[in-house]
């Protein structure tokens, strides 16, 4: 009596454990090079935020210590009215760098993923036409169908991601715009 779930008709597809398991080595560097480049705009982000709060730190102290020399309630209103233009330079400065970092862990995580889904794409659909070529006789109808389905559905993600990559990139012009936009601006000479 034959096993009737033997996979025996399948047995013969080219596309068996070796590639599978070449994919999913494939697959996993690539979340590992997803996981690194997350990791390398965190580390760069968070270094910014450490300096950027050092500097305000030793502003505060310094405009502190100016604000206590103050002779008389003039030369308070003087000295204050010098200490918002490099808090404002600062935090623009802060705010371009925040853009910039964000900006290119997005082209790099987009660029990987991108990568990702084509090979991905690529090692699916092969495997699929493999299923075509050696499907049992008399199910050729279904699994074209079935694989129909499957290459739609592809297609379906790899127009979502495109889509995606898309805007993105359109928020990442909006925001350099805007960005260049509020650049500091030089600080007014004093006359003599």
């Amino acid at each position: 009596m034959s096993n009737p779930f033997s996979t025996a008709p399948f047995g013969s597809i080219p596309f068996g454990g070796a590639q599978f398991a070449s994919a999913s080595k494939a697959q996993f560097d690539g979340l590992l090079t997803l996981a690194n480049t997350t990791l390398a705009g965190i580390e760069r982000l968070t270094s910014l935020n450490l300096n950027m709060a050092r500097s305000v730190f030793e502003d505060t102290a310094g405009s502190a210590s100016a604000l206590l020399a103050a002779k008389d309630f003039q030369d308070f209103v003087a000295i204050q009215a010098t200490l918002s233009q490099p808090a404002t330079d600062k935090l623009a400065q802060w705010s371009q760098g925040v853009y910039a970092i964000g900006s290119e862990t997005r082209e790099a995580l987009s660029q990987t993923l991108d990568t990702q889904l084509t090979e991905a794409g690529q090692t699916m659909t092969s495997a699929l036409d493999e299923l075509i070529k050696h499907a049992p006789p008399g199910t050729d109808a279904a699994v074209n169908a079935s694989v129909d389905v499957l290459k739609s559905a592809l297609g379906t993600a790899s127009a979502a991601c495109a889509t995606l990559n898309k805007t993105a990139r359109q928020m990442d012009e909006y925001a350099a715009n805007l960005s260049a936009n509020t650049k500091p601006k030089p600080a007014k000479s004093k006359k003599a």
